[in-house]
């Protein structure tokens, strides 16, 4: 035997940290020396792979070990070889010795993981499919510096941790192995030897398919090898500016838009042809996912995620997720994604304490524990965890052509003593409550994604009063594309809850939005976050009987998509869902035969859509400051609203009134900057809607008489609890 004894030992263990420094071929003392470490071997054999001139001959078992030795003195070069293992029933196998290839990370690898600066670490970390010296197999390499020994388990090699222990590349934390053989589709899992010599079994953190859960394994998978056909979408895409583009986001929940049965979900595949169908139909622009990636506990709706890099698998495989993104690209329909870096689940096989140490987390839970959703917050100050991430976003955006990241619970981010009192948070190094670390990290993230993947949006749900969200790192801002308008959504829903009797008390809360629009770049959601937990469905929290919560639902979606800002729907909105969202049942689609009331919402969801879509007054201006202006915001006694929409381009102008009260009003006169006829182009109180038809016969023509400050002005007929939109010219 040419190991010591500690070596044999280190081996045997399972705890030299270099095992193919021991086992493969080697020159060793006259000649060449070969080991291999097979669990299930009773006689090993090396043989040549290409030149038969060179040695074949027999490895023996060192004690009662599985490490087995031979020795050739027949040269001392080494050579490729393949073993010919003989296991306890009898059964041969030949296969080349996975401890001798090369590192498949190399040196710049590993250092630009180690500054936090790889791009494409998606590419090197996980499980890649890969041919080496002719030989097909698998790379896998993770990332666990603490760990004492960390071993590749699967389908491949009976889930032990002696067939295939990996090497640490040297100070990186990273482990590595080539394994020969293994193909597409095989399990597996990593066993780690943690830093306090517990042993663990965790799925890989860059995974790229994964079975059902709750089954754990990562499948071994390929992501690079689908053929997309939306090379004209995404050329399109890179030359659109979406702050000066419409853009109509219908938010979807894929498990529960519709299903096959009560219990069974569409898959992708199944979703891509119904869904771009309905997206054309109805005019929006843009759908928005819940997060797709993998997760666990399916009532999360995906925010509790455990694989960052996987499609879920309950709707299919990876490439069937790509399909149904090329499906929508082909429609004209853009995608965006929830993305979840704020935290992640304590789930012990997952991320949290992956080496046995604080990894992806912080130790102290003052930093690493979220209170509101008992998970654990990133540690966005250590280079590996911000690779990890970025990555991560650059990854959906790569392979998945992903239009855009919604970036979920930002505040949580960015504020140390989010949720917590006083005493239960750490200071930045300045004494102040920002998260510093994570102001960095999103600024860096934002320009990966602006930069490297033209036209791509970010969108920050954040609800406080942090400066410049939407505006670019350099003039000091964060760098996200638009933010979410939480404000409006509150004020709003608030407004809209309330009796017609009490709203001309209240009037302020649909206007103060303006006081602020200016300051970021808004999108005005109306999520699925307000009809969960109790909330019930928007049609259930509009006041009065079905004539007058309908109608009140027609004002509220007509104000939203009138208003300035890009908007957003969850799904059922458009058809006035009754009940709350449920994630394991679809939508009442039944309920569109149910009346007229709930086909008259989509008609009106759809034509607005439609108008919003043709009409540049509606979202190029969304953020210049002569895009929209009052023309009365103060008429609290008639509860009437009147503002103006205009395009400097092409000179557009569009008049919106709302009635918020039951009382139809008569010769109500409304100032407008131009002279002639003004056609009423929407009135939400059209019979195909389900409203009563009270409106203004098509047009009305500008009188020469100052009203409001404006030039002009004509008496309006306005229908009770409803909006009317007028277009300047007769188009």
């Amino acid at each position: 035997m040419l190991l010591t004894d500690a070596e044999l030992g280190s081996l045997h263990q399972l705890l030299h940290r270099s095992p193919h420094s021991l086992l493969g071929l080697h020159p060793g003392g006259p000649g060449l020396v070969a080991r291999a470490q097979i669990p299930d071997a009773v006689r090993v054999e090396l043989v040549p792979t290409h030149d038969a001139q060179q040695p074949r001959f027999e490895l023996k078992r060192l004690g009662d070990t599985c490490v087995f030795e031979g020795v050739s003195k027949a040269g001392r070069s080494v050579y490729a070889y393949d073993l010919i293992v003989t296991d306890q029933t009898g059964r041969r196998r030949q296969h080349r010795d996975p401890y001798s290839f090369l590192p498949t990370l190399g040196e710049q690898d590993l250092h630009l993981f180690g500054e936090g600066n790889h791009r494409r670490l998606y590419d090197r970390l996980g499980a890649h499919l890969d041919t080496i010296d002719g030989v097909p197999g698998c790379a896998f390499a993770v990332w666990a510096p603490n760990a004492r020994r960390v071993s590749v388990i699967g389908s491949f090699n009976n889930w032990d941790g002696r067939a295939h222990t990996m090497r640490l590349l040297g100070a990186s934390g990273v482990w590595e192995i080539f394994i020969p053989g293994v193909a597409k589709g095989a399990l597996y899992k990593f066993e780690l030897l943690d830093a306090h010599g517990q042993l663990a079994v965790h799925t890989d953190p860059f995974g790229a398919f994964f079975e059902l859960p709750p089954l754990q394994a990562a499948i071994v998978w390929e992501t690079r090898q689908y053929k997309w056909n939306d090379a004209a979408w995404m050329e399109r895409r890179a030359r659109t500016n979406a702050l000066r583009a419409p853009m109509s986001i219908y938010e979807l929940h894929l498990g529960s838009w519709r299903r096959k049965s009560a219990h069974e979900s569409l898959s992708y595949r199944e979703l891509a042809g119904p869904l771009s169908s309905y997206l054309v139909q109805m005019g929006f622009t843009h759908v928005e996912l819940l997060p797709p990636a993998e997760h666990a506990y399916y009532p999360s709706w995906g925010y509790q995620v455990t694989g960052f890099f996987a499609p879920t698998s309950r709707f299919g495989t990876p490439d069937d997720f790509q399909f149904l993104i090329n499906a929508l690209h082909e429609a004209g329909i853009g995608v965006i994604i929830d993305w979840v870096p704020a935290h992640f689940p304590r789930d012990t096989w997952a991320l949290a304490q992956f080496d046995g140490t604080a990894l992806y987390e912080h130790e102290d839970p003052r930093q690493g524990a979220h209170q509101d959703w008992g998970t654990l917050i990133f540690n966005f100050g250590r280079h590996e965890v911000r690779n990890f991430l970025a990555s991560n976003a650059l990854f959906w955006c790569e392979r998945f052509h992903i239009d855009g990241l919604r970036v979920d619970a930002v505040a949580s981010m960015l504020y140390l003593d989010y949720s917590r009192q006083p005493g239960e948070w750490i200071p930045n190094r300045h004494g102040g409550r920002e998260n510093l670390e994570a102001v960095d990290f999103l600024k860096h993230v934002n320009h990966l994604v602006h930069t490297e993947h033209p036209g791509a949006v970010t969108i920050a749900e954040e609800s406080t009063a942090w400066p410049m969200v939407s505006r670019p790192p350099w003039l000091g801002g964060l760098g996200f594309t638009l933010k979410w308008n939480m404000g409006w959504m509150h004020d709003t829903l608030g407004y809209f809850g309330r009796d017609p009797i009490h709203r001309r008390y209240h009037q302020n809360e649909l206007t103060f939005a303006m006081l602020y629009h200016g300051h970021e770049n808004f999108v005005l959601p109306l999520s699925h976050d307000e009809v969960v937990h109790g909330k019930g469905s928007l049609r259930g929290r509009m006041p009065g009987d079905d004539w007058q919560g309908f109608a009140n639902l027609r004002v509220l979606l007509g104000y939203q998509w009138l208003f300035p800002g890009k908007k957003l729907l969850f799904m059922g909105g458009e058809i006035g869902q009754r009940r709350e969202w449920a994630e394991d049942s679809e939508l009442n689609w039944w309920l569109l035969d149910a009346g007229p009331y709930h086909i008259g919402t989509q008609n009106w969801v759809r034509d607005l859509n439609a108008f919003y879509q043709q009409e540049p007054a509606l979202w190029r201006g969304d953020y210049d400051s002569d895009g929209f202006w009052w023309v009365d915001c103060s008429d609290h006694g008639n509860s009437v609203l009147s503002f103006i929409r205009h395009d400097r381009e092409t000179g557009g102008h569009v008049l919106v009134v709302l009635n918020l009260t039951p009382n139809p009003l008569r010769d109500y006169r409304v100032g407008l900057p131009l002279p002639g006829v003004w056609m009423e182009v929407l009135n939400s109180d059209g019979s195909l809607y389900g409203g009563s038809n009270v409106g203004n016969g098509g047009s009305i023509t500008a009188e020469d008489y100052t009203v409001q400050n404006q030039r002009y002005s004509a008496p309006l007929v306005l229908p009770p609890l409803g909006i009317v939109v007028f277009r300047a010219g007769a188009r």
